[in-house]
């Protein structure tokens, strides 16, 4: 059962996004809904007490939900805006680390939030499949994740690092030759994102699904999650939450009680159970947005639900998606009609 596949939707460069950004630092996004735009698209942030993180008003559901409103289509409008609304992950390209991370924090600086950044762009990424890629060896990703951290700052960020980067460690997908240099990134790229002054780090340690933490932790520690402020799990998968904080819990006993981030963008019905298990996770059916995006959690070791996957945006070229990491409204419309 292929679940550890679950972060493959989200590696592109977001050049467009930024640039959105940054309009909003001068004032000037129109998905936003300025002065000027319609207030049926406009989009604001959420209540900082209970969910403290930045709200895109230029993200790829936020130009859906103006495309929407500027038809008079008020019914897929209604459904686009509960993803339109809520904060998600921003997840940086290969091409312009500094500019990309810059934009971000300073627009969730200007709204007195916390950006989500999540990192992914490690070397023979996703073992060749659909979100293939990454740097294109140890320099160039050091380099990059220099990048991060000289366009975060002392700005306040969240980053979820690399996605898959350990769970293909574990499971075999990442050839042992690449093994030692994959650890000594992770550890430095901790390292640096530690330095900086208001930026907490969560390394990714799988979903609820692949297996049992025991077959995990020791990669996480050798990774450097000991220095990191906790660990991410079902990144892009659909494990409910529920299941998602006990296996988080049996993860952290066994890592010096660390605390950890849960994804719940799409586990409103949890795992799909039919057809090929090998592609359970790609595009499946029926699925529905879950928790909203909150520090208020049901456990004290979860210090927070997180939008981590843009839910709406292809897991890949599967059940008639298109590329990974690209909008298809339909898909959204159902996860937000389907959402409780």
């Amino acid at each position: 059962m292929d679940d550890s596949r679950g972060a493959r939707a989200c590696a592109r460069a977001s050049a467009a996004v930024v640039l959105g950004a940054v309009l909003l630092l001068a004032g000037c996004s129109s998905a936003g809904g300025d002065k000027n735009g319609d207030p049926q698209a406009r989009i604001t942030q959420q209540p900082k007490n209970a969910d403290p993180f930045w709200v895109n008003p230029d993200g790829t559901a936020a130009r859906q939900l103006s495309a929407y409103a500027k038809s008079g289509d008020k019914t897929n409008a209604e459904q686009i805006r509960k993803i339109a609304e809520q904060p998600v992950g921003e997840w940086i390209g290969p091409e312009n680390p500094e500019k990309e991370a810059r934009g971000f924090t300073e627009a969730a600086e200007k709204s007195d939030r916390t950006a989500l950044l999540v990192l992914y762009d490690i070397p023979h990424r996703d073992c060749g499949q659909y979100s293939g890629g990454g740097a294109a060896d140890g320099n160039a990703y050091r380099a990059w994740i220099d990048g991060v951290a000289q366009g975060i700052q002392d700005r306040s960020a969240i980053v979820i690092l690399e996605p898959d980067a350990v769970l293909h460690l574990v499971d075999g997908c990442t050839p042992a030759q690449f093994h030692e240099e994959r650890y000594d990134l992770l550890k430095g790229a901790i390292a640096k994102l530690k330095s900086l002054k208001n930026t907490k780090v969560y390394l990714d340690a799988g979903n609820a699904g692949w297996g049992h933490p025991d077959q995990i932790f020791p990669s996480l520690e050798q990774a450097g999650v000991a220095q990191a402020d906790g660990f991410s799990v079902n990144v892009s998968n659909f494990y409910s939450t529920q299941d998602s904080i006990a296996y988080g819990k049996q993860l952290s006993s066994k890592v010096g009680g660390k605390h950890f981030v849960i994804d719940t963008s799409r586990n409103g019905n949890g795992p799909y159970t039919s057809g090929d298990p090998a592609q359970r996770w790609c595009n499946p059916p029926g699925r529905a947005l879950g928790e909203a995006p909150t520090t208020k959690t049901a456990d004290p070791l979860v210090d927070a639900y997180l939008w981590v996957k843009r839910p709406g945006e292809s897991d890949g070229t599967c059940k008639g998606g298109p590329k990974a990491g690209q909008w298809w409204a339909s898909y959204a419309l159902t996860l937000a009609a389907n959402s409780k």
